[in-house]
């Protein structure tokens, strides 16, 4: 496709059409010009394409549900996340999809959101790394993919026109930064804008989101389209830098935007912009070709439930509960063991063509009974299937109890106003732990929910949200076939009010105020010192591994070296297993306000009983920064940084430390009302105000032989500002001019170093 002479040779009317939907799901033709139109469809764990020539633009085709994000961050594999948009990359080409909507890599600011299932973690470093590694998967089945949803989509409530207020170095440190991540290592072909305002303005006509910083500073190249019915005011969103209004408006924001260039308020270069990359997404699409590969269904199925065994969440086996005996009576209970909750409702909910049930599963490993137990239509309990579920524990050796949220518990479009389980199923799990001692729990669920049985029951599996081949991944681990190796990639609060965002979730009016700022997820729980439930990171294994041999390849860092750490672990138990070696940097004094500790590296390593691998990261110099809102970039102060590896946030094994001298200094300026403290921090400024105060007898009227008087004037001088001691001092040459002059000195002298 030749751009440039079609840009010329469209007509106005024709390019502010380019620039909306022709429909729900396709781009506008331009039939006089023999430009197609493409279609794009729902993900991001599976295609949720709309049935062809359907009048209903949700009833999606039969196809295979995969892990939902919740549940895929587990693994803290890339490899596998890989793997994941591989499949549906291919299933994209045989459906003659040109991009796929996902993944969505926000935030889990809250564990009340409801769409928290669709999204990664918690943490920056690992949404980014696991979000990109998917669109890897993807695009190189030649589909693009679509990275969502930027930014700052944190909640469901009043997610239309939420105003998200986020200090600039929060959206930097937190918020954007898996984004960042995602555009400078994948390469995405499209960006969908979130609903939301972010200070004040429409993520839709946000120039400094979707031009200053995407563009311009992270090197986008790609197209921006707007989520559905997220474009406020279509102009301003192509001043902005919105390409692609999503779904069609009829022709109606066309027109804005043909009259906006005729009246002068809107340029054609600006318009020409938007254009043109719609263009190029259209000709990317169509010279990639589709419908080129056969889609396997079955396979696929079979590939999701591989998969999920990876993700699942060992968080408690007291005793050596499980793996299960298949000598023993096991009772399976809740109706969530026949009729598995393995995905979320919205706009990512698939039409399975198979679903496995853990009951029909267990069928490959032992012979189990069943009780019902519960309902899911309300929360309300059927005094008959309790019973029958109680009888049932009695004569098991071991009873699974499949518990979670039911569909309407938790969705996008609301949000959650609690973490409980329905009761019904809390009063089954404490009826049946009363008389069954050996009880394993597993969770369905999208996010953290409380847990008061935690110490009644023996075994804890989180499941999550683990695609159609859950049922069947649940019990390869149940039953110890797989041994499970998925860690949290979330925090999980003994009780909501823990959580850092409980007073301003979600928010007041419009506005939601991000107080927390930087402190999100562990960051907040490590800094106050307040125990989770299960820490980030947390997931326990059948067997056990043991770390040593914590290297780093420099005692001294500046701006062009790498930091390599090496670390050795062994697999000191039974059974083959797989671990997940984190690695955290702590910055040990700061001016700022940092966490303790932040995620900078993960791997996964695979190890037989008795083998030992070396497992090696690479730290370049953003894993030291923070971002410096003053010279708006990131910084490195230097000092001494430790490095923490451990199994979980809150067990670290091994510790080491490097000293990270950047060289560099943040620019400064004093004034009459700064205080002689803060310029007593820099050698030059303790020069002159130490050679000041030489020069006078001033003493404030203390005794300055008096040890804890004199302790108290300094601290007190400390916080003096300048001005100030024009007025206490009754030195003639104490005067405002002259203070001037010493504060002009001493800026000069910090400017020339």
């Amino acid at each position: 496709m030749n751009i440039d002479r079609i840009l010329s040779e469209l007509t106005l009317e024709e390019k502010a059409s380019l620039c909306s939907g022709d429909d729900f799901w396709h781009t506008k033709p331009v039939e006089r010009l023999d430009i197609g139109r493409i279609m794009v469809s729902d993900g991001p764990h599976g295609l949720r394409k709309n049935v062809d020539l359907a009048d209903n633009p949700n009833q999606a085709i039969e196809a295979v549900c995969f892990p939902t994000a919740c549940a895929s961050a587990c693994s803290f594999d890339r490899s596998l996340l890989e793997e994941l948009g591989k499949a549906i990359g291919s299933e994209c080409r045989s459906e003659k999809l040109a991009v796929i909507l996902g993944p969505g890599c926000n935030i889990k600011r809250s564990p009340l959101c409801g769409r928290n299932f669709e999204y990664f973690s918690e943490d920056p470093y690992l949404a980014g790394q696991l979000a990109a590694a998917h669109i890897k998967g993807v695009q190189s089945k030649g589909v693009g993919a679509c990275i969502k949803h930027f930014a700052a989509n944190n909640q469901e409530t009043r997610r239309f026109s939420a105003d998200a207020r986020i200090s600039e170095r929060a959206l930097r440190e937190i918020y954007l930064a898996p984004f960042e991540t995602v555009i400078k290592e994948a390469s995405p072909w499209t960006v969908m804008c979130s609903y939301n305002r972010i200070n004040g303005v429409h993520s839709s006509q946000n120039k400094w989101l979707l031009t200053n910083v995407l563009r311009n500073e992270w090197g986008f190249e790609g197209l921006v389209m707007s989520d559905w019915g997220a474009v406020d005011e279509r102009v301003e969103g192509v001043k902005a830098g919105l390409d692609l209004e999503m779904p069609s408006s009829h022709g109606k924001n066309d027109k804005y935007i043909v009259e906006a260039v005729e009246k002068g308020e809107l340029s054609m270069e600006e318009l020409d912009s938007c254009a043109r990359r719609v263009l190029e997404l259209i000709d990317r699409a169509l010279e990639s070709g589709s419908g080129d590969t056969e889609w396997d269904k079955k396979r696929d199925h079979d590939l999701a439930r591989k998969l999920a065994s990876e993700c699942i969440v060992l968080l408690r086996n007291e005793g050596g509960v499980l793996p299960l005996k298949t000598d023993k009576s096991v009772a399976f209970i809740g109706k969530f063991a026949a009729e598995p909750r393995y995905q979320g409702g919205g706009s990512s909910h698939i039409n399975s063509k198979y679903i496995d049930s853990a009951l029909k599963a267990s069928e490959e490993y032992a012979k189990v009974t069943y009780a019902q137990g519960y309902v899911t239509d309300a929360d309300r309990t059927d005094e008959a299937l309790l019973a029958e579920a109680v009888a049932a524990a009695r004569s098991a050796d071991t009873v699974v109890i499949f518990a979670g949220l039911p569909d309407s518990f938790e969705s996008e479009g609301y949000d959650r106003s609690h973490m409980k389980l329905p009761s019904c199923q809390l009063r089954l799990i404490d009826e049946i732990a009363a008389v069954n001692k050996n009880t394993v729990v597993v969770l369905h669920n999208g996010s953290p929910v409380e847990m008061p049985f935690r110490d009644k029951v023996k075994g804890i599996l989180e499941a999550y949200l683990c695609g159609d081949g859950s049922g069947g991944a649940v019990c390869d681990v149940l039953f110890g076939k797989v041994n499970p190796s998925g860690k949290l990639a979330e925090t999980f609060p003994v009780k909501l009010s823990d959580n850092p965002s409980f007073l301003n979730f979600p928010g007041e009016g419009d506005t939601v105020n991000y107080a927390e700022d930087i402190f999100v997820g562990y960051r907040y729980y490590d800094k106050k010192d307040i125990e989770p439930l299960y820490p980030f990171g947390y997931g326990l294994s059948y067997t056990t591994f043991e770390y040593s041999d914590l290297r780093l390849s420099h005692s001294e860092l500046d701006d062009s070296k790498t930091l390599i750490v090496d670390v050795t672990v062994k697999n000191t138990g039974k059974c083959f297993g797989k671990e997940v070696v984190q690695l955290y940097v702590s910055d040990r004094e700061s001016s700022v306000s940092r966490p303790v500790k932040e995620l900078k590296g993960f791997e996964k390593v695979a190890l037989a009983p008795g083998e030992s691998k070396k497992v090696v990261f690479r730290l370049d110099a953003r894993a030291f920064a923070y971002y410096e809102t003053s010279i708006e970039d990131w910084f490195i102060e230097y000092g001494a940084y430790d490095i923490l590896v451990g199994a979980s946030s809150r067990d670290i094994r091994l510790k080491d430390t490097v000293y990270v001298n950047t060289g560099k200094r943040l620019p400064v300026h004093f004034d009459l009302n700064s205080n002689f403290g803060d310029i007593r921090q820099f050698p030059e400024g303790r020069e002159i105000l130490d050679e000041l105060f030489r020069n006078t007898s001033a003493t404030g009227g203390f005794d300055e032989d008096d040890e804890n008087m004199r302790r108290v004037n300094e601290a007190m001088t400390n916080e003096l500002p300048l001005r100030a001691i024009v007025s206490f001092s009754d030195d003639p040459s104490f005067t405002r001019e002259n203070m001037q002059k010493l504060v002009d000195r001493i800026n000069e002298l910090l400017a020339d170093n």
